[in-house]
């Protein structure tokens, strides 16, 4: 088994070197990989590569734009993080007024299994979910104020203060056992069909780990699809063998769940928001084009249409 051993700023510069990218400004490259790490800015380089085989760079592939690609995800991810946490309290919020108002405000009574799906398929999760719920309340109940004051004076934490210290995907799995009577509801206030909004919600809780961790963001793929609606038609995407080659389970599927479910301001800033970052990679792209970067990300041409579609 081969082994990798430390490399200094200089033997990294040279290794880039020798792999054809151009570097114009050794000190500016160095401070760069000192700072974000030479193999956190690698996992953007396949873009640049002579082929998908080559460990070889494009001809006249500088580091500065290869950096500009790093740099655009992590733009990319801040504004998608702000928008899924947006919807992620939205989700909170809205599942804690239900359920409370429905089933009680104490943990006795929220977390009571005949409050959810019986059916026995759901069973062992719902049971597992429950463990889940308790365990994150006794174990960061005590940390946040809201929780330890309610702890404190009242001896219970009501759900829609849980909430604060449950995860997203304890959140959009918590729908998952809802009975669908509630799903139904719930969906209601976001005005999207209660199986849809059932996948778009660990769709969401996805990138938004991924966003927290800073991750590869622009050309993340996940297993979850949406289903086919009508922006897939209205913005003309194209198909292979009946299934459309944008939006299903990549970042763009994102955009159309944020289209569905965000306020039509929310999703105007959105749209103008992820626009200004294209156009300013745009501007930094050399050897390639910006729609070699909207094909990974997912993203037709006509994206901004979005915004013209009811």
């Amino acid at each position: 088994m081969g082994t990798k051993i430390f490399k200094t700023l200089d033997e990294q510069i040279q290794i880039l070197r020798a792999k054809g990218l151009v570097i114009d400004d050794i000190d500016y490259a160095k401070d760069v990989i000192l700072r974000e790490n030479y193999f956190f800015l690698m996992g953007y380089r396949h873009l640049f590569l002579e082929n998908e085989n080559s460990k070889l760079f494009k001809n006249g592939t500088t580091f500065r734009e290869l950096y500009s690609l790093f740099y655009f995800d992590r733009q990319l991810r801040n504004i998608m993080f702000k928008n899924i946490l947006i919807i992620e309290n939205n989700c909170k919020s809205i599942f804690s007024y239900i359920l409370s108002q429905k089933y009680g405000y104490r943990e006795n009574e929220y977390l009571r299994p005949s409050n959810y799906n019986q059916s026995p398929d759901k069973v062992r999760q719902l049971n597992d979910l429950l463990k889940k719920m308790k365990r994150q309340i006794r174990v960061n109940g005590s940390q946040h104020e809201a929780t330890k004051h309610y702890i404190n004076n009242y001896g219970y934490i009501p759900l829609w203060v849980v909430v604060k210290v449950l995860s997203f995907g304890i959140t959009s799995e918590l729908y998952t056992v809802m009975k669908l009577s509630d799903q139904k509801e719930i969906a209601k206030e976001f005005n999207v069909e209660s199986e849809d909004f059932g996948v778009f919600l660990p769709i969401l809780s996805n990138y938004r780990n991924l966003c927290a961790h800073e991750d590869i963001l622009f050309e993340h793929r996940t297993q979850k699809v949406i289903p086919d609606n009508k922006y897939h038609r209205l913005l003309d995407i194209p198909q292979i063998n009946d299934e459309y080659i944008y939006g299903k389970g990549d970042l763009f599927s994102v955009v159309i769940i944020f289209k569905h479910i965000l306020s039509k301001d929310d999703f105007r800033l959105f749209i103008n928001e992820i626009s200004y970052e294209i156009d300013q990679l745009s501007g930094r792209l050399n050897v390639i084009s910006i729609n070699k970067v909207l094909d990974r990300m997912g993203f037709p041409t006509n994206y901004k249409s979005l915004l013209e579609i009811d």
